[in-house]
This record gives structure tokens, sequence and C-alpha cells, in this order.
């Protein structure tokens, strides 16, 4: 039962009305000219106690940073690689904004204050979106821990997202790359169009992967790269026993890129359970690297007019699947999706197919 503290002073007496709180302690519910008004507040507050809404102010007095240090980066089961994206978020755009403040002090104002100069900053709508989805996981963590009684991440205002479409790379256009890039790596890229492999997937093939009997590869493993600060061993290069989609996938290859895999395999004396495509001293190889050294100049030898990715190639295999007359759902299994609507995204035209539209449109009108 709430209950009031009689206080004589030399102002006068005042009352301060006391209950407790869920774990027991003794609470404040404030001092007041009255007792009736200090019972009356004392009242309110173990009402909220009983209704389970009550919530401690005081526990939203911690900053930003040690409640995200403390309570929930360790307590996500996430990847490694997962964990070292947030850790970098939060170093290059919460902390300096946030880090210093304390929880309970946060407000919507400042949270619109972050998009706001983010976007002036250069950051696009897209990355304001995705980083904005991190923070507000990190308040709604804490309303559901009851450190704050609401998220001031509910109600921003974003950016507008542009989606612009897709640019597929053609098979012409593949050729030219394989022309320019160094005879070593032509193999690699052909077995991203080949099998359309996330790069993960594709520095972590063996031998042992691919079934030459039955022309078929098993996608089971994947290697991440993580900076070794974030690096749960301290090494740069994490391998996982399954692929992304968190299942293994078998599908078929064709004969050709077979033998050129088998060819490899025997000049290069590769071992069953040694990478199939590894730096010089049998390591993985980073996509950064590859990226900067050999993607890159490939793209710009072989006159692309537009900044073709890695992943383009994993892009291009599931257009080309599409566009030939697979069907979404064994694209989907061979791309190792969860959802088919990952698989529609893949639906984009090549750049000759209008032409054969309106080719079509002619025989036809031809035909009266």
């Amino acid at each position: 039962m709430a209950w009031v503290i009689e206080r004589p002073g030399a102002r006068g007496t005042s009352f301060k009305g006391c209950y407790r709180d869920p774990d027991g302690r003794i609470r404040s519910a404030g001092s007041f000219k009255s007792r009736r008004e200090a019972l009356r507040s004392a009242h309110r507050e173990e009402q909220k106690v009983l209704a389970g809404s009550w919530h401690d102010s005081s526990l939203g007095d911690v900053t930003f940073r040690d409640y995200v240090e403390t309570e929930w980066l360790p307590n996500k089961h996430v990847e490694a690689s997962t964990r070292a994206a947030y850790a970098s978020n939060l170093n290059k755009h919460f902390y300096p904004f946030f880090g210093h403040r304390r929880l309970n002090r946060i407000s919507p104002t400042m949270v619109q204050d972050w998009v706001t100069q983010a976007h002036a900053d250069g950051l696009s709508p897209r990355s304001i979106r995705k980083y904005h989805v991190l923070l507000s996981s990190i308040f709604g963590r804490a309303v559901t821990d009851r450190v704050l009684v609401y998220n001031p991440c509910d109600h921003t205002e974003l950016p507008k997202v542009i989606t612009r479409k897709a640019r597929t790379l053609t098979p012409d256009e593949v050729d030219r790359l394989l022309d320019v890039l160094p005879v070593q790596h032509r193999l690699m890229v052909q077995t991203l169009i080949e099998a359309g492999l996330r790069w993960g997937e594709l520095v972590a093939l063996k031998p042992r992967h691919i079934d030459f009997l039955r022309r078929s590869i098993t996608v089971e493993e994947t290697i991440v790269e993580v900076s070794k600060k974030h690096s749960p061993t301290g090494e740069r290069y994490l391998s996982k026993p399954y692929p992304k989609d968190n299942e293994p996938r078998t599908f078929g290859v064709r004969q050709e890129w077979l033998d050129a895999v088998a060819e490899h395999i025997r000049t290069a004396g590769i071992g069953r359970d040694d990478l199939l495509f590894a730096t010089s001293v049998g390591t993985p190889i980073s996509r950064n690297t590859f990226r900067t050294r050999i993607w890159l100049p490939a793209v710009k030898a072989s006159g692309l007019d537009f900044p073709a990715r890695i992943h383009d190639l994993r892009h291009a295999h599931a257009s080309w699947l599409l566009a030939g007359g697979a069907d979404l759902k064994s694209v989907m299994e061979r791309m190792g999706h969860s959802q088919i609507q990952t698989t529609q995204k893949y639906l984009h035209t090549l750049p000759d197919t209008d032409q054969r539209n309106l080719d079509a449109l002619t025989r036809i009108q031809s035909r009266r």
C-alpha cells in the first residue's frame, strides 16, 4: 500500500508520497504541501506498478555508447561478418553523433537531425534508410528492456529512395571482360557466370564440391572476410560450413566448364580439399584486392559503358536463365534465395529484348 511520510521544516511541513517498485524497493512519488496530494501521487505510481506500466526513468541515464556496448551488441546473435559491420557502422555513423548522449535524452528531433546531417554530408537515401533500421533496432531493444518508454526513431522522415533500373551484363560484354582479364583469373570469373555464386561461395569452392560424373556443384561452404580488429578469432578470413541461406544446394553445370576446371585442377596440382581458386600461397582471395587490382582495370579496358560490379556476374547468371525461359522456382533454388521475391528482382530484360519485341510486332502486322 502507498503511504505518506511527514517532514517538518523551517518553511512548514511537507509530505512525501511513497510506494514500492516492482522489485520491492521504496520509491518517492514526490513531496507536496498536503498529505492528500502526496498520497494521491503515490497511489498513481502504485497503480502503474500493479498494471506493469511503471518505468524507472533513471535506467535511461546510461549513454548511448555504453548501452550499445554492454547490452545491445553483446546480445545480438549474428554472424561474425554482421557483427563486424555493426561495429564499423556504429563507429563511423552513430558514436560521433549519439555516443556521449544519455539514452533518455535522445529525442525524435535529434534522430531527425542525424538524418538531415547525414543526407547533407552525401550519404545516399538508401544507406540512410539502412542505417536508420540499425539505429531503430537499438532503441527498440531499449524499449523492450524498459530503459526507454518510446523509440525516438518512430515516425522519422527519411529521404526518398529513387529506384533505378538495374543494368544487366550481356554475353558479349562478359566476353569482352574475359578477353582483357589476366589469364589466371578467367576461369574464376567464368565460374561466377556458370554457377551464379556469391563471392564467399566462390572462394570457398573445393574440388570435392564438384561431381564430375553427375555434372553438378554442391555449395556447402562460404568464406567471409572481416577486419582482424573485429574478428572473433583474430583471423582475417572466417570459414563457415554453410552458405548465406544456411542450407547447402546442388545444381547442374555444363560440360565445357567441367572440362576447364578439371584441367585447372590437374595443372595446378590442387588437392581434393584445397581451395579451387586461391592466392599463390594457398590463402583465400580478398574480394577488395581482386576488385581494385584486377576487376576495375578490366572493366575500364573492356570499354563497358557502366561501372559493372563483381556481383553483377551473379546478377547476369540469374537474368540470363530467366530470359532464356527458366522458371522462377528453379532459379530461386539454384541461386540459394529463401524467398521468390528476391529472385523476381532478377527479371530484368536484356538490352536487345525491346528490339525483339518490336520485331515480333512487325511480323504480326505484316501478316495482314
